[in-house]
């Protein structure tokens, strides 16, 4: 099965091979004319529907897909980082270990395995583990989100393109910095840290 996505701003025809699934397809190949970042479209049922540069889906406010991860340390210590200043989103702010956007054709889990070697360093953590899902909506800046957390102790490869500076930090003064600066963090990140906080608290 094919799909053929025409993004009319760049004059580009994305072709996607489909492998189906249970209850939605995957795609394993995805090949473009054009030099551009891609990432998958989906619905609000995080069903692929189609392929747009990362751009016209910012834009044009399209459901894409993310991950972030939360790294803790054995004193069960966060570990946060501070986004470059040539970032064109949230530069300058607070956010999680790790973040990033899913790829075309790639999966959640190998989306966080990535993003934690290209942004820290750290590879194949052996306790990788889904905890949170969240489904697209303004706060996530659209983007259905895999959550994951891990646990490492450092010190971490810092990404001088990716990151300005790092900090571990008890959730507990977490807490506390995110209710009295908000403004600090990126705002997806204010969402995702208090929602897995009150999950914890159930």
């Amino acid at each position: 099965m094919q799909l053929f996505c025409k993004v009319s701003c760049l004059n580009t025809i994305i072709i996607c091979n489909f492998t189906p699934l249970k209850k939605s397809y995957h795609i394993t190949k995805c090949e473009s004319n054009a030099a551009a970042e891609y990432f998958d479209v989906v619905d609000v049922f995080d069903r692929v529907v189609g392929v747009a540069p990362r751009q016209y889906i910012h834009a044009n406010k399209l459901y894409h897909r993310a991950v972030h991860v939360f790294v803790f340390n054995y004193k069960n210590n966060i570990f946060l980082q501070k986004r470059s200043l040539n970032k064109d989103s949230a530069p300058g702010k607070w956010v999680s270990s790790c973040s990033g956007h899913v790829d075309c054709g790639e999966y959640y889990f190998d989306a966080a395995q990535r993003e934690l070697a290209e942004e820290i360093g750290l590879n194949n953590p052996m306790n990788l583990k889904l905890a949170k899902i969240e489904r697209a909506r303004p706060e996530t800046g659209y983007e259905h989100v895999h959550l994951f957390v891990c646990h490492a102790e450092g010190p971490f490869r810092l990404n001088p393109t990716e990151i300005l500076e790092g900090l571990w930090i008890a959730p507990e003064k977490l807490d506390l910095w995110v209710d009295e600066k908000p403004r600090d963090f990126a705002w997806s990140f204010v969402y995702l840290w208090q929602r897995y906080r009150s999950q914890l608290n159930k």
